[in-house]
């Protein structure tokens, strides 16, 4: 899959399949569109594009609410389509200049004569261009002027798989990551630097991995104990993960941690990828330390128990 960061950087094509969207999460419903795409620029010997966002529009038209966390970084969602077949990926840069766009304007400039756009596949409720004001009237009455073709997943299609991206961070923000597995199609994953801690886990015998997540709109699941999975390097491994503040120290700072079961090399500086399988517990206070060894001695005890339960 090539990957574009700019529209100057893409060479228009022949007979381009393409298709829409910002794909946080790439979740079943998406794939569905997806899917279509690949294999329509197949039956047409065609080469199928997506046209995704970076940032998220919704974090440009409304600056003043932050809030709103992604469930892939760019990175992530480039590995996740690249593994469903497509050819290219434009990553376009949203400002506000591009929001501004009139539909009219996006499609003959964009999608026509950037792209070269002869089949277009668009979801139930595409919208597109300033205030969202295109819509499938837009695109139809385009199609005839500039000779492509449109085609409409149903919303029945979609709607089937009773999937959203909303639905996904709801569900992680309540620790339900096993249930985020199901409508996504694979385990919510984490990745980022090991870096110093205070090393109190390994006075207590569970030495873990302090995780800095660098890109600061992915969304963090509820504080707990996780179930996981750690890659780095060629390598996986069983772990449990925590989140939160570390109220039994008083911490003051929100921590990404994981004890790596079996392993005991030193790993500072290097990348992990942690992958959440299940939800354990919540983060709550112990009286100290000691109190805190057992209930870890335990929670690991149910995440091998957990494991056990997969084979």
């Amino acid at each position: 899959m090539k990957i574009y960061h700019n529209f100057s950087d893409f060479k228009k094509l022949n007979n381009a399949v393409v298709t829409i969207g910002t794909f946080d999460g790439v979740h079943y419903g998406h794939q569905k569109i997806i899917n279509r795409l690949c294999e329509l620029a197949r039956s047409t010997g065609g080469e199928s594009v997506i046209l995704t966002f970076f940032p998220h529009p919704r974090l440009i038209i409304d600056p003043e609410n932050q809030d709103l966390k992604m469930i892939n970084t760019i990175h992530e969602k480039a590995k996740i389509l690249e593994g469903l077949g497509v050819d290219h990926l434009i990553i376009t840069p949203f400002t506000r200049d591009f929001s501004n766009l009139s539909p009219e304007a996006y499609i003959k400039n964009i999608l026509v004569d950037t792209i070269g756009v002869k089949s277009l596949i668009v979801g139930y409720d595409h919208r597109f261009g300033k205030d969202r004001e295109g819509g499938m009237r837009e695109l139809e009455a385009a199609a005839q002027t500039f000779d492509y073709q449109i085609e409409q997943i149903p919303e029945q299609d979609i709607n089937d798989v009773a999937v959203s991206s909303t639905k996904i961070r709801n569900a992680l923000l309540q620790g339900e990551v096993a249930l985020a597995a199901e409508y996504l199609g694979y385990h919510f994953s984490l990745h980022g630097r090991v870096i110093k801690g205070d090393k109190i886990g390994r006075t207590i015998g569970f030495p873990t991995a302090n995780i800095f997540v660098e890109e600061t709109y992915k969304l963090i699941p509820s504080d707990g104990i996780y179930a996981v999975t750690v890659a780095m390097a060629d390598q996986t491994f069983k772990g449990m993960a925590y989140i939160g503040q570390r109220p039994t120290i008083n911490g003051m700072t929100r921590n990404i941690e994981v004890n790596i079961f079996d392993f005991n090399a030193e790993i500072y500086g290097q990348d992990i990828t942690m992958y959440f399988l299940e939800f354990l517990r919540h983060d709550v206070k112990f009286t100290g330390l000691e109190a805190l060894k057992l209930q870890l001695q335990k929670d690991k005890e149910d995440t091998l128990k957990y494991f056990k339960s997969l084979s």
